[in-house]
């Protein structure tokens, strides 16, 4: 089996606080590739011009130091991410500006020498963002065949606290309705989870039925999952509170689902029972790694209120946790480190275009 880890980069802080070659210096001593979480690249581009409206030729540049940052210690870059809030716009003037801006995000992986874009599922309100799955494929389909011609393979995900898509199951209906070669699915362990077994709000942070519900969506994950239709798999897990987050909890925002607020502030790394993960990512793994045999890039994509933490340590700390979780994830569902880690980046450039382009 060959998987390789990987880490994004917003999981090693946040980028106003920390900078991105202290971050990519953790990457590289710990033996990941990343994912880039656009906003590490936004800040980069701030740094270098000393513009805090960056203009896209900043941004190009800032992606030309990125990679060469990459290149210096021998990490690969899995994706830049999210794309956000595209699908089902209803003002369609704001649709033809974000077309515009993935033209320059299709720059901007070329220059960063990937071939991933991932597209969260929008969380926009319904006034502004319309459900109709024609309107959706359609306009997936507009930035997936310009993607195309620039070898740009586009992962997919639903987010537990999306507007009409929240389950894997909703992005891999959609998936198959956009029916292009180089769009799949980004399965995240944690939205997975979040949606159909946790609950942050109920007494007891947990979904009516939880264990039952979450068997049988993995049952269905590996009956109905084509595996090369997977692009890549985030994984981490996320804090039992101690009490619900409603109205009062110092994570509460009226204005945001309490999934979100908890994503946002709670997540951590595979396997860290000891503070406080319940979420049942390793029968998740298990049914993607084992049951499927996803071949690929396994990230942690990790959100929590300490990537703010101003301490220069900060970066290594998270990083050094995200190895023992990956080591745990190895020996959770047996697979072979030497197999994993000896695989060539070929064969993971391989499996971005998979979809035979």
């Amino acid at each position: 089996m060959v998987c390789r880890p990987a880490i994004c980069s917003h999981s090693l802080g946040r980028a106003w606080v920390h900078s991105l070659p202290s971050k990519l210096d953790q990457v590289a001593k710990f033996g990941f590739d990343v994912e880039l979480f656009y906003e590490d690249l936004l800040y980069a581009a701030k740094e270098l011009s000393h513009n805090d409206r960056p203009t896209p030729k900043d941004l190009v540049a800032a992606a030309h130091h990125t990679r060469s940052l990459c290149d210096e210690r021998g990490i690969a870059i899995v994706c830049l991410q999210p794309f956000m809030h595209y699908e089902g716009l209803r003002d369609r003037r704001k649709h033809e500006q974000r077309i515009h801006e993935m033209k320059l995000w299709i720059q901007l992986v070329g220059i960063l020498d990937t071939h991933i874009i991932a597209i969260p599922s929008t969380f926009l309100p319904e006034r502004e963002a319309s459900g109709d799955l024609g309107i959706v494929v359609q306009d997936l389909r507009e930035v997936v065949d310009l993607g195309a011609l620039h070898g740009i393979q586009f992962a997919y995900e639903s987010l537990a606290w999306g507007t009409y898509s929240d389950t894997w199951e909703q992005a891999w209906k959609i998936v198959q309705a956009v029916d292009r070669p180089n769009f799949g699915i980004c399965l995240d362990t944690f939205n997975m989870a979040a949606r159909v077994f946790a609950d942050p709000a109920a007494s007891s942070r947990k979904t009516l039925g939880a264990d039952a519900e979450m068997a049988a969506s993995i049952g269905r994950l590996v009956r109905k999952i084509d595996v090369r239709k997977i692009v890549y798999v985030q994984v981490v897990d996320a804090e039992k509170l101690a009490e619900p987050l409603v109205e009062g909890h110092p994570y509460y925002v009226s204005s945001q689902p309490a999934r979100m607020s908890w994503s946002r502030n709670c997540r951590l790394f595979y396997g860290e029972e000891e503070r406080g993960a319940y979420l049942p990512v390793k029968a998740i793994m298990k049914a993607i790694l084992v049951d499927l045999g996803f071949e690929g890039w396994v990230s942690a994509e990790m959100f929590n209120e300490s990537l703010a933490d101003a301490r220069p340590s900060v970066p290594q700390e998270h990083a050094e946790r995200a190895a023992v979780s990956w080591r745990k994830i190895l020996e959770d569902v047996a697979l072979d480190e030497q197999t994993i880690r000896s695989s060539s980046s070929k064969t993971v450039s391989d499996q971005h275009m998979r979809a035979q382009l």
